[in-house]
């Protein structure tokens, strides 16, 4: 996927990324817009930052009960990369299906406690906090994971070759940062996740988002079915939009990848013309939502804190915002998997640590989905 200046378009999955079939033999290893910030870039949060940019935080102190978090910290102990003080942050942002409760039915599947991580951004925020870096990082992505600590103490051995997202599935929150770190040579600053019902509801409650499909996409497995033309999504529609791999384009996670990053610059324009201020029951009702959908990390684990984060960033706009793909290839010997390029990635990685731009030789001949264009805001 090549390199953008602009969020323009750019989970575990039963069959993956689909790229070329020729398989090689052998086998592998077992506010107006500024209002809106970065927390509408990892779409999932975009109810608490409109919230904090309102000047109606003391709604948020009666709602601090419904925040989940997680100590991080405390999990993955002093063995991680240290902070750089330049000024600018990372944010792990996850997009995940507990495989319970609500989320049974939205994510399919038994109803069996067991967790799975569909989306992961990592979101950097330059020094200055007027622009931001989003990363996504395809969930079929092979990786070598490391060993980790969960948050109820338990350790999991080390493992090689497998999917980026069998991290969250076998350690939460902590593993799935532990994997990042590994992967990238960066601290994570902060740990932001949504559930899939929690999402659902919250794009319920901002009255839907509107995009245009210049295609019909049409995927069961994802409860979408949506002809060429304007559409107001509504959450269940929006989150069969984020989750689709085979209604549109190659059927692939990366042109998943495109259709979310297209519905992110689709919710940042619809979000920035709500008039909260005028509607004191939306206000609570979405703030309600939100604190309801969101687990962070421990520093971020109450509403004042949250709202003093979000309200930080609130001088990125989404022209501010570069959004890639983590560069990758498809793997030859699998076709429904990725690897990562990783003299390109490194490019990626080198950037954040120095707080500098994306290079755009970076994704050049990488691999990309074909969905790019296919969702445009309305």
């Amino acid at each position: 996927m090549s390199a953008e200046s602009t969020p323009e378009p750019g989970i575990p999955g039963e069959t993956g990324t689909r790229g070329p079939r020729n398989r090689a033999k052998g086998r592998r290893r077992k506010p107006r817009e500024k209002r809106t910030g970065l927390m509408i870039t990892a779409w999932t949060a975009a109810g608490i930052v409109v919230l904090g940019g309102t000047g109606a935080g003391y709604l948020f102190f009666k709602l601090n009960g419904n925040l989940k978090s997680v100590d991080i910290d405390q999990a993955l102990g002093t063995e991680r990369p240290e902070k750089v003080d330049n000024g600018s942050e990372n944010i792990l942002v996850l997009g995940s299906d507990t495989r319970s409760g609500g989320n049974k039915a939205l994510g399919g599947g038994a109803d069996d406690g067991s967790a799975r991580s569909d989306t992961a951004m990592i979101v950097h925020v330059h020094e200055g906090r007027k622009k931001a870096s989003v990363v996504s990082v395809p969930r079929d992505t092979l990786v070598d994971r490391p060993k980790c600590t969960d948050t109820r103490g338990e350790t999991h051995a080390a493992a090689s070759g497998v999917m980026f997202n069998e991290s969250y599935t076998t350690g939460g929150a902590a593993c799935t940062v532990k994997t990042v770190e590994s992967l990238t040579g960066i601290r994570m600053d902060h740990y932001l996740e949504v559930d899939f019902s929690g999402f659902q509801k919250l794009i319920d409650e901002l009255g839907g988002v509107e995009v245009t499909t210049t295609k019909d996409i049409d995927d069961p497995d994802s409860h979408l079915d949506l002809k060429a033309g304007p559409h107001r999504l509504t959450g269940k529609q929006a989150l069969g939009l984020v989750r689709t791999r085979h209604g549109v384009g190659d059927g692939s996670d990366l042109g998943r990848i495109q259709l979310q990053q297209a519905f992110i610059k689709a919710l940042i324009n619809q979000v920035k013309d709500i008039n909260l201020f005028g509607n004191p029951k939306k206000l609570y009702d979405l703030a309600d939502t939100a604190t309801n959908a969101v687990t962070t990390d421990s520093d971020l684990g109450s509403v004042d804190k949250l709202m003093s984060f979000a309200g930080g960033l609130k001088g990125i706009s989404s022209k501010n915002m570069t959004m890639i793909t983590m560069p990758v290839r498809y793997d030859p010997a699998d076709p429904n998997r990725v690897l990562v390029e990783k003299t390109k990635s490194q490019l990626v990685w080198d950037a954040l640590k120095n707080d500098r731009p994306i290079p755009a030789a970076a994704t050049k001949g990488t691999a990309t989905g074909t969905a790019k264009g296919v969702v445009t805001p309305s």
